[in-house]
Formats: structure tokens, C-alpha cells, sequence
């Protein structure tokens, strides 16, 4: 009787760590102190199509995907929907880092046009998101009052690349993709002098 309840104890004990165990294994992965994702893609990137967006062929075919928490400068979609200065560049740094790659999307949920909203796992510990920001070609997407920022730590890495004239800040000016959108694609007043295509 004396040894049953330290017996019955430690198969609990036993029990409950290796429920925390499985627990731990299954659990959503966490980058750059961002919030849990909830699912995993995995594919070869086969098309970047601006500085957040891109291609995976994956096994059951190709899915797009938006890169998580960051927004870069428009590419051009034709006279009505003209580009943003740096707009070309941000889509070549997107696709030096990325292009031809096989990598493990980190995926939160889908936007309004079916795609992945995802972190892209980077060289360093950092995610290709932060890369992008970091190098001056994209913003924190602070849009909304913060909705889609997912990696928090974004905006003070944005702050630094301005501080740097990195990327697109090293000229003035610049309009934020979701203004730029507003403003010029919605509104039809886009900046004087507006290049369809970028540097």
C-alpha cells in the first residue's frame, strides 16, 4: 500500500512528461518571435513575381504565397496599374535570395486572393521577410494598424535600413505600397513622374 501511491505518482509524472513531449513535437514552429504558424508548404520556389510574392511547386501543385508581415514596392501591371520606384529591384533582391530554392514555408493562413501568407525561412537565423526589410526593400507592413504584422521586431529593423539609405530609402519620398495602392491604382493620382518600371 505504502509503495502503491509513489508508484501511481511517478507513472503520472511519467505520463504527463511524455504528453508535454508529443505536445512539444507537434507543436507550430515559431520565427523571429512572430506568432505560431499554423501549417507548413513545402516546394521549389519556381517564380517570384514582385519583393513579397512567390511560386512553389509543391507535390499537389503550385501555390503563391505572400510573404508574412512585410509589403515591397509595386511592379508594374500595365498603364492603369503603373509600378513604384524600386518596385523591379525589390523583386530581384527577393529573387537572389530565394530563386530555384527548395525551402519549407512557415504559413499563417490565406489572404483574399487564395494565397499563402507565409515566413521563408533565411540565411542566419532570419527569415527572407526580415531580409527584405533589412535590406531596404520592403516596409513593415504596418497597414491597418498593424493586422498583418505578425514579426513585431519588423518595424525597428525598417527604422534601421532608413537610418542606412538602404534600398528604396536612399531616396526620398518613398509611398508605402498599401498608399501607393490607394492612391495611384484606386484613385487614379498616382506621383508625378511615376516610372512602370524601377531601378
Amino acid at each position: 500500500m505504502g509503495l502503491a501511491r509513489p508508484v501511481a505518482a511517478l507513472a503520472c509524472a511519467l505520463a504527463g512528461a511524455g504528453v508535454a513531449y508529443l505536445s512539444a513535437l507537434h507543436a507550430p514552429a515559431r520565427v523571429n518571435g512572430a506568432g505560431s504558424v499554423t501549417y507548413e508548404i513545402y516546394g521549389r520556389v519556381v517564380n517570384v513575381a514582385d519583393g513579397d510574392t512567390i511560386t512553389l511547386q509543391t507535390d499537389d501543385g503550385q501555390r503563391r504565397v505572400r510573404l508574412a508581415s512585410i509589403d515591397a514596392p509595386e511592379v508594374g501591371h500595365g498603364q492603369v496599374r503603373p509600378g513604384q520606384p524600386f518596385g523591379q529591384a525589390a523583386r530581384k533582391s527577393l529573387e537572389a535570395l530565394v530563386a530555384g530554392k527548395t525551402l519549407t514555408a512557415l504559413c499563417y493562413e490565406k489572404d483574399q486572393y487564395a494565397r499563402d501568407v507565409c515566413d521563408l525561412p533565411g540565411e542566419g537565423g532570419h527569415t527572407v521577410n526580415w531580409q527584405q526589410v533589412e535590406a531596404g526593400y520592403a516596409w513593415a507592413n504596418t497597414a491597418r494598424h498593424g493586422e498583418y504584422l505578425r514579426d513585431t521586431s519588423l518595424p525597428a529593423v525598417e527604422r534601421k535600413a532608413r537610418e542606412q539609405r538602404k534600398g528604396l530609402w536612399a531616396q526620398a519620398g518613398a509611398i508605402a505600397p498599401w498608399e501607393w495602392r490607394y492612391q495611384c491604382w484606386n484613385q487614379g493620382k498616382c506621383a508625378a513622374g511615376a516610372p512602370a518600371s524601377s531601378p
